[in-house]
């Protein structure tokens, strides 16, 4: 079982509240996703792993019984191109649960016309491999989003 923690503070709202059909419709995976605290702050791992794909406002980790999870730091934000995002970490380089992977600002993406929510996405999962989902209610970075068997 792979324990998913939350890489940032904010609100659970789940992934039918993204405002993206390419995740609310779960087409990446299941998963959740949190309406981050406007404030400075790290995303961190969810679980450890290595850093298989790295982009200012995604990134992948995937664990060593190969369950990989997508952290999307706000929607469209692609076209921001890196703009208020300083990456932590390198592709390929290990990292333990709760490590910051990306340094961002969520009022800065609301600032710039983009939705600062992010979903945590488990890739290439079923939706009955995931148990404990959070998808609603308060929570801080590190605590458990859900469990992946």
């Amino acid at each position: 079982m792979t324990t998913v923690t939350s890489p940032l503070a904010g609100r659970a709202i789940g992934l039918a509240a993204v405002p993206d059909p390419v995740f609310s419709g779960a087409m990446v995976g299941p998963g959740t996703a949190i309406d981050p605290v406007r404030e400075p702050s790290d995303a961190v791992s969810p679980l450890d792993g290595v850093i298989v794909s790295m982009h200012p406002h995604a990134f992948v980790v995937v664990d060593d019984e190969g369950h990989g999870v997508l952290t999307h730091l706000g929607i469209d934000t692609v076209q921001l191109n890196g703009q208020g995002f300083e990456l932590l970490v390198s592709k390929g380089d290990r990292v333990t649960r709760g490590q910051a992977v990306v340094r961002w600002n969520p009022a800065e993406v609301e600032a710039a016309g983009k939705s600062a929510i992010c979903p945590v996405v488990a890739l290439e999962a079923t939706a009955d491999s995931l148990s404990d989902l959070v998808e609603d209610g308060d929570v801080k970075a590190g605590d458990q989003l859900f469990g992946w068997r």
